[in-house]
């Protein structure tokens, strides 16, 4: 009787997944602790990779994926506990290889007026400080920037400051 209600609670949680011959999925992969994987290391690395193509079913359980040349290392025929459904419609998906996308996805926020100055004494030294509003941000959002950084990145807007060195 213990064996069958452990047996009832397991089903509950139980997902019985079943796939059809060219349907599109995502492979799970583990994110184990200290590995490099798909270009992140340990928490990071992402939990599924894909979407690839099902070429067929060999069993109940087990699936044979169309997998690109960069995953040569791994089997292509996968246990059914691997895959997720790929929901949603392939034709909105945008492929990356022939858009200009740079590797690293930053911008360079632009300074536009300096709202305060301050010295402030150090022990041996005295260090002086430019409040800079910047574009796209409210005047809470100003910051105290060194005023050498200022002077080479953005020698336009120092003329209207006092010289504090």
């Amino acid at each position: 009787m213990a064996q069958s209600r452990q047996k009832s609670y397991a089903n509950v949680r139980r997902r019985y997944l079943e796939f059809e011959v060219d349907d599109w999925v995502y492979l799970d992969i583990s994110p184990m602790k200290g590995v490099m994987r798909f270009g992140k290391k340990g928490k990071l690395s992402p939990r599924r990779v894909g979407s690839y193509q099902i070429l067929s079913q060999i069993s109940k359980v087990a699936y044979e994926l169309d997998l690109p040349n960069d995953l040569a290392s791994v089997h292509t025929v996968l246990n059914v506990s691997l895959l997720n459904k790929c929901v949603g419609d392939r034709t909105y998906i945008v492929p990356l290889e022939g858009l200009g996308v740079r590797v690293i996805f930053s911008y360079e926020e632009v300074s536009i007026e300096i709202l305060d100055w301050q010295v402030k004494m150090l022990r041996n030294k005295d260090v002086a400080s430019l409040k800079v509003l910047w574009m796209n941000q409210l005047v809470e959002g100003a910051t105290w920037e060194a005023e050498a950084d200022m002077i080479s990145h953005y020698p336009h807007l120092l003329p209207s400051v006092p010289t504090l060195a």
